[in-house]
């Protein structure tokens, strides 16, 4: 299995952007797929998350700003983030899995690579 992630980039605060993850190989629509980040110098945090019947997961901090949503028939998860700050500045990584708890990192099976957003003041 493996995920490739895209989409980062630079923005303003205020602006959004959209990532996008692309899963192949011996995927399972019954998988989570989820979204973590991690910022220069600070742990890695959960951001997202999306059960294959549609439950969704979100981290406090970017509750009400981003959108998780995923095409299964595409083996596909999307973030929407808007009003986007600087401390959303980080390397945003996608992850799937057979996952029980889907905040905790080390659940999941598989992860990207990783793609750079940088949210300018």
């Amino acid at each position: 299995v493996q995920l490739q992630a895209s989409g980062g980039g630079l923005v303003q605060t205020g602006g959004s952007l959209r990532l996008s993850c692309a899963a192949s190989g011996r995927t399972s629509g019954h998988w989570i797929m989820g979204w973590f980040r991690q910022a220069a110098g600070k742990e890695r945090e959960f951001v997202a998350a999306m059960r294959g019947r549609g439950g969704t997961y979100y981290g406090d901090s970017v509750k009400g700003r981003f959108t998780i949503a995923r095409d299964n028939a595409e083996n596909t998860v999307y973030l929407e983030m808007n009003s986007l700050k600087p401390e959303d500045t980080a390397v945003y990584s996608c992850a799937a899995g057979s996952v029980m708890h889907e905040r905790v990192a080390r659940e999941y099976d598989y992860w990207g690579q990783g793609t750079l957003v940088t949210v300018s003041s």
